[in-house]
């Protein structure tokens, strides 16, 4: 009876996959509306839907570091109708090691789709404030009691701090923020000194408003050519290069996850994509569900290594 059923199972997950999409697909995004985060999964989001005919509906999840939409996504039937665009060395690799509990497994709970880019994040402070370089501002920090505050609202934002205060002697407060805009007003305000921000979001702010005194990746972006590394600076062993992936439930049919693969990567060499890719200061970064999982188990050990360095107790 086994025998007969197995062939009749594949018939079916390979009708489904044909059939695919009948209906809308939810893209859920981690962090809030106007975000950087919020801007590239809109864009693909948007690219997705002309390949596969149905609209793709962005949905907004903030909070918790990008966990709360991680873990809805997790918890979602596994249709290949919910996804997740993330920024996934963040929100997946990074997160077993920042809080002692999750609700989600990164790796089990979820099939890789691919990759899709790479980014660096950045120490920015107030373009109407006197700093102009990093050295000025780890000698205005220096020069606080406490040495100051710095804000952002993501995992990996704060690894890039915490490795940058490690490799300073900086004391500095770190204050968590749910979404950047808060964390840029209170950098405007002079409650925070520094933000840790992503180049995506960095990128698109006017000068008049952000001065970006560094980047965390080992080689300039190349949409702030002016921008030294932190490695350039002297902190050598600093090389924040986070990158963005989709995933799906775990258990969405093979065919599904291939096909959607097959989509994301024809949006990536779209030209129009590599111009928005440069305007958000990232590089495309395509892939296959097999090379991302492979990417995925050797992450996990690379941001743990990175959390242990920055000295950061998991919550």
């Amino acid at each position: 009876m086994l025998k007969l059923l197995v062939p009749l199972l594949l018939a079916a997950t390979g009708a489904a996959a044909q059939d695919y999409p009948a209906r809308e697909i939810r893209s859920v995004c981690n962090f809030a509306a106007g975000s950087g985060a919020d801007i590239v999964v809109r864009y693909y989001s948007d690219a997705l839907s002309r390949l596969a005919g149905k609209p793709v509906i962005v949905e907004n999840k903030p909070g918790a570091q990008g966990l709360l939409a991680t873990d809805f996504v997790a918890k979602s039937k596994p249709d290949g109708y919910t996804l997740l665009i993330t920024p996934a060395s963040s929100t997946l690799a990074i997160a077993p090691h920042m809080f002692k509990k999750l609700p989600f497994d990164p790796v089990k709970d979820f099939e890789p789709v691919t990759t899709l880019l790479t980014l660096s994040f950045t120490v920015a402070v107030d373009a109407a404030g006197p700093l102009r370089t990093l050295d000025e501002l780890i000698a205005h920090l220096k020069a606080k009691p406490g040495n100051g505050f710095y804000g952002t609202q993501s995992n990996s934002g704060q690894v890039s701090a915490e490795l940058f205060k490690a490799a300073t002697g900086l004391k500095t407060t770190y204050v968590p923020f749910k979404v950047t805009g808060d964390a840029f007003t209170n950098l405007l305000g002079g409650n925070i000194d520094f933000m840790s921000v992503d180049s995506t979001w960095a990128a698109t702010m006017h000068p008049a408003k952000v001065r970006i005194l560094a980047v965390t990746s080992a080689k300039r972006n190349s949409s702030l050519p002016d921008v030294p590394t932190l490695a350039e600076l002297g902190m050598t062993d600093i090389d924040v290069t986070p990158w963005w992936g989709v995933v799906v439930p775990a258990g969405t049919p093979k065919p599904v996850v291939d096909r959607l693969a097959g989509w994301f990567n024809q949006v990536n060499a779209l030209p129009e994509t590599k111009q928005f890719l440069a305007r958000q200061a990232a590089d495309a970064f395509p892939g296959s569900p097999e090379s991302m999982a492979a990417l995925m188990k050797t992450e996990v050990e690379r941001w743990g290594r990175y959390v242990r360095l920055a000295n950061i107790e998991p919550q």
